[in-house]
């Protein structure tokens, strides 16, 4: 028998115990030998073994993972133990039975261990080979196409103001970033190289069209621009193919499959933020001072079927008909107490992602999280204190409490009790980022849902942790679910994994700048030189919910779009989309030209070192 049927008539569970001793690299390149190799190296329990123990508890669990020289719970090393001549087979079979003892212990308390680390929940889907590799893997940037201004050089680029995702159909990969620009057009990017390059632009709308579609009374300068300080400025639903943008004090909804304005809605105040949009339910628009309930779903109904006959009444010269028939009730309205909302949220139902509950949550420029119900709405339900000045939100369908959390991190509870803090029905998670007293604030808020009298549900605000210590030294700009971690951008250009207790820390990576830097520079590495992200956004799909490394992060740095991948592939940067016409005897003049430039530079810059160093030396100051 050959030495590769050998091979392959081990039994799975063979070969996985082999795979147990091979590095990662190689278990990975392994995958690429067979399908029944590559199914056998993607073993979910496989992987999870492999996380935790590349994670930063292995300093902790070392104790108990040290090759042969165990030692036990009551703190004695088998190693060190020796026969006696007296009872030496005796003394050999308690030692044997100490160390068979042991390692059950061992293997208890290696279980127990895991059990405080695993960050899902009961029905949670995990693919551990995907956590690995975003936990482990290379990190690079890819920055997107810049839209070129229409006169102008190749250099001239016009500014993006905000972004969300748009996912026209579930069964394929497609998935595109929607932005509006500084020039009141739309823009359409490719985010996972569907139909384009990864990061091309697919489509754009004419200049101004968000400046058009308004009446010539209503056009001012608040109406023209987007503001750049609203992060929360363009909301998209995929289902209808529709894009909403918050253009001073209009709400301007555009089709995106002909790029064409549908309705401008008005308010009162310009629009700070809104909520993403979702087909089941309306949508929730903060202006500066009051949310607003707007159900753009209406529209989709025959105007002759919903509109009442008036007969024409006539008041001296003025037809009244006309009025009503113009005339639309007003969307409700919250007014808050203090202005400026800057995240809209709307939280799942316990258990079940992308499944809208009734709960919608406000934070903003005030202390608190502000909880309504839209069944309620607009009477207040409750509210969180916070005490900081929180700008993103995001949540869990899962219970969280601080106290088990703590207990989690400090490895003591039993698997009972890990199981029992993970099974609270009800149960959901809140996770909210900002600043407090000038550094970054972390905020995990647990809920929970209890039936109260009337077969009403009421919501318990049971725990709270708050990060200010180590979350980072400047403001959190956003937050977002990233598999089993969560991943947030503070105000130094950093992205930020930790685990879901909100302290341990996985990973960071610096986004870097949207501009190739072609030569070094002083103010280049000093800090705050970099693009800082303001908004994250998830682009895993539930289309490839099993493909491994399929959920990039897309962020937007108030000017451009970027695409954090996990790959050991040079990232892409915004000027390799540009068309070069130059020819090889032009290109290598260029380079030429270049390296002599940096020869140059250099040359000068020694110069001045020496001048500096000689400087004043035995001479007279002027």
């Amino acid at each position: 028998m050959s030495e590769q049927n050998r091979l392959h008539s081990l039994p799975d569970e063979i070969l996985l115990h082999i795979i147990l001793f091979l590095a990662v690299h190689d278990a990975v390149r392994l995958q690429s030998v067979s399908k029944r190799l590559l199914r056998i190296c993607r073993d979910n329990p496989h992987w999870r073994g492999r996380c935790l123990d590349s994670s930063s508890l292995l300093e902790r669990v070392s104790l108990y993972r040290r090759g042969s020289d165990w030692i036990d719970e009551e703190g004695i090393p088998l190693s060190t133990a020796a026969l006696t001549n007296e009872h030496s087979l005796q003394h050999q079979s308690a030692i044997e039975t100490i160390g068979l003892l042991s390692t059950r212990k061992r293997k208890r308390e290696y279980s127990r261990i895991a059990a405080n680390w695993d960050p899902t929940f009961p029905g949670e889907s995990t693919n551990w080979y995907h956590e690995y590799i975003q936990r482990h893997g290379p990190v690079v940037t890819n920055w997107f196409e810049r839209p070129p201004a229409p006169k102008g050089s190749a250099e001239d680029v016009i500014d993006v103001r905000g972004v969300a995702l748009y996912r026209p159909s579930n069964v394929g990969n497609q998935l595109f970033a929607v932005s509006p620009l500084d020039n009141g057009s739309i823009c359409i990017w490719d985010v996972k190289g569907s139909m384009a390059k990864k990061g091309a632009i697919l489509s754009r709308s004419k200049p101004g069209l968000l400046w058009q579609s308004q009446a010539p009374s209503s056009v001012d300068i608040s109406n023209q621009s987007i503001d750049r300080g609203i992060i929360e400025c363009v909301s998209v639903d995929s289902q209808r193919h529709s894009a909403f943008f918050a253009l001073g004090k209009n709400l301007v909804e555009v089709d995106l499959q002909s790029l064409a304005v549908i309705t401008v809605s008005p308010f009162e105040r310009v629009i700070m933020t809104m909520s993403t949009a979702n087909p089941a339910s309306p949508l929730t628009v903060g202006t500066v001072n009051g949310l607003y309930l707007h159900d753009y779903r209406t529209r989709h109904m025959p105007r002759e079927q919903r509109q009442e006959v008036v007969e024409p009444i006539y008041l001296g010269a003025q037809d009244l008909s006309r009025v009503f028939e113009d005339w639309r009730p007003l969307p409700p309205y919250a007014a808050l107490a203090q202005p400026g909302p800057q995240c809209i949220h709307h939280m799942d139902v316990p258990g079940h992602h992308n499944q809208l509950s009734d709960d919608i949550f406000v934070a903003g420029r005030f202390t608190s999280v502000l909880h309504y119900d839209r069944r309620m709405f607009p009477f207040i339900k409750g509210s969180l204190h916070s005490g900081g000045r929180l700008c993103s939100l995001t949540s869990l369908p899962y219970p969280f409490s601080s106290l088990d959390s703590d207990l989690r991190r400090r490895l003591e509870l039993t698997e009972e009790q890990v199981t029992r803090s993970k099974n609270i029905l009800g149960g959901r998670t809140l996770i909210a980022c900002g600043d407090y007293n000038t550094k970054g604030s972390l905020e995990i808020y647990g809920l929970s849902s209890n039936l109260a009298a009337g077969n009403k549900i009421s919501v318990s605000y049971d725990s709270a942790t708050k990060n200010r210590q180590t979350a980072s030294s400047a403001k959190l700009l956003s937050v977002i679910n990233h598999g089993n971690r969560i991943v947030f951008s503070d105000g130094q250009g950093y992205l930020k994994w930790v685990e879901r207790d909100g302290f341990t820390e996985v990973r960071r990576y610096k986004i870097g700048k949207v501009e190739k830097v072609t030569h070094r520079s002083l103010f280049g590495a000093m800090p705050g030189s970099d693009d800082i992200a303001r908004k994250l956004l998830s682009t895993r799909t539930e289309a490839r919910n099993d493909t491994p490394n399929d959920d990039d992060i897309l962020f937007w740095t108030g000017e451009a779009l970027g695409l954090v991948s996990f790959s050991s592939k040079a990232g892409i940067s915004s000027d390799d989309f540009v068309e070069n016409a130059q020819t090889p005897e032009e290109k290598a003049v260029e380079e030429e030209e270049h390296v002599y430039g940096e020869r140059m530079r250099l040359a000068l810059e020694r110069q001045a070192d020496e001048v500096r160093f000689v400087r004043n030396l035995g001479m007279p100051r002027n």
